[in-house]
């Protein structure tokens, strides 16, 4: 896995855009204005947001992920070393609880989502 994979996934999506917060190299996606990953400057990996903190700590305690720096509890970490097919799932995942999160106006203007 690399950065450029992660950039891709979360590029085919409907809405998603990138941008740098921070500065410094940060990739951050959101959708509607909302971040659902983010790909740090220096720790190799994307954090993704889960529907829960359980959900977040079977992932970590499951060896698939860690905790999330600077993130709410329900963030985890996946490592570019990932499985392709779990990172791709938990990349829309988290775009999928984002998007669904967003008000009934600004999702009225996204184009239509998987």
């Amino acid at each position: 896995m690399s950065r450029d994979l992660v950039n891709s996934i979360c590029a085919a999506l409907p809405g998603a855009e990138v941008s740098d917060p921070w500065g410094g190299g940060h990739d951050a996606w959101k959708v509607g204005g909302k971040m659902f990953a983010c790909i740090g400057a220096v720790m190799p990996g994307v954090s993704v947001k889960t529907d829960s903190v359980e959900t977040a700590e079977m992932l970590i305690d499951a060896g698939v992920g860690v905790k999330a720096p600077y993130f709410h509890r329900s963030w985890v970490n996946l490592p570019f070393e990932s499985d392709e097919a779990e990172l791709r799932h938990r990349i829309e995942s988290s775009y999928r609880l984002v998007r669904a999160g967003l008000p009934k106006k600004v999702r009225a203007v996204l184009p239509p989502g998987p």
